[in-house]
């Protein structure tokens, strides 16, 4: 059953809160690899600005949990476990599935790249033996800006774009998005 969120904080949080919230996010990911010893799907979503939990990014996230389950529905892989968390750092998901590794990573990619909203979800995967597999393991680019052709890190880290165009950008994706299925 799937485990859409609603209700979000929309509370700006601090670098400390958003480091907390990674370490724990690690902790939780180690735990299920020994608890479920199959590849672990790790989903979060872009979330620009101090507010990390907000309608939009909430929206966003549930966009692409409906698409992974869709995508590993017509896949044929079982879902051994799922959890989603609604965090003031921003929703998280955890999946456990029964497939190969290799073969979710190349799914995860294709949604990043081609769903309207895949350029906002960030889909990690990681080996039943804990190895995260990367977009350059697929020989392939880091992920471009959502406003422009530059490295999304080097925008991000210089600041080159405003936080108010960030947002319109990702409001105007969902609005494709809500026109869009996935199957």
């Amino acid at each position: 059953m799937p485990l859409y969120l609603t209700s979000s904080s929309n509370n700006a949080v601090s670098l400390a809160e958003l480091l907390a919230s990674r370490d724990a996010r690690q902790a939780r990911q180690q735990l299920w690899l020994k608890k479920y010893v199959t590849p672990l799907i790790s989903f979060t979503t872009l979330a620009p600005g101090p507010v990390k939990d907000s309608e939009l990014t909430r929206r966003i996230f549930n966009h692409g949990l409906r698409a992974l389950r869709e995508c590993l529905a017509e896949s044929g892989w079982e879902i051994k476990s799922q959890l989603c968390l609604g965090l003031p750092t921003g929703a998280e998901g955890l999946l456990a599935v029964d497939a190969p590794a290799q073969a979710l990573k190349a799914a995860a990619i294709e949604l990043e790249q081609h769903a309207p909203l895949g350029r906002l979800w960030d889909i990690d995967i990681f080996t039943a033996q804990g190895k995260l597999l990367s977009r350059s393991a697929f020989s392939l680019p880091p992920r471009r800006c959502l406003l422009c052709e530059q490295d999304a890190r080097v925008c991000a880290r210089e600041r080159t774009h405003s936080l108010a165009d960030l947002l319109n950008r990702m409001e105007a994706l969902l609005d494709v998005a809500d026109c869009t299925t996935y199957a």
